[in-house]
């Protein structure tokens, strides 16, 4: 287990950024689980990781369908990118059963999987995961990212 890093990141474009220097170090089968409060930054980190590894389409909340897959393109540096899965746990409460039917363990051989709201839920699909807890300060676009790989 790596040692645990923090970064402040003053506006939504850092958290992006953030998001694609996080994404030059994943790879196909990586799970990644954020957690924190609502407008916290976990979509935008997510926009960010998407950037980064080089996916298809445009990267938005998956509240209301759970999980998004995004397909493979290109990443930034011209290699080919890899798949992301995007998922909003917030909907599924703990709910095991339909978190099994979103058949997670399957993508993770060929994606990375992000979990948004998925401290204490999804942790057993993968040996180790990255877990990324963000924080807002109140009324201000100021977050910090606090994130260690688990294993």
């Amino acid at each position: 287990m790596a040692d645990q890093r923090q970064r402040v990141l003053a506006t939504v474009d850092d958290t992006e950024a953030f998001g694609r220097e996080l994404a030059a170090t994943l790879r196909a089968g990586d799970l990644v689980v954020l957690d924190g409060p609502l407008g916290a930054g976990k979509t935008a980190l997510t926009r960010g990781i998407a950037a980064g590894l080089g996916v298809v389409g445009r990267v938005s909340s998956p509240t209301f369908i759970i999980a998004r897959a995004h397909k493979a393109g290109q990443r930034p540096d011209g290699t080919p990118g890899i798949a992301l899965v995007h998922v909003d746990a917030y909907r599924l409460g703990g709910d095991l059963d339909e978190l099994d039917a979103l058949d997670l363990d399957t993508d993770l051989h060929h994606a990375v999987v992000v979990v948004e709201w998925g401290k204490g839920v999804v942790e057993h699909l993968a040996e180790r995961h990255l877990r990324v807890q963000l924080t807002r300060e109140p009324e201000s676009d100021v977050r910090t990212a606090i994130w260690e790989w688990i294993e």
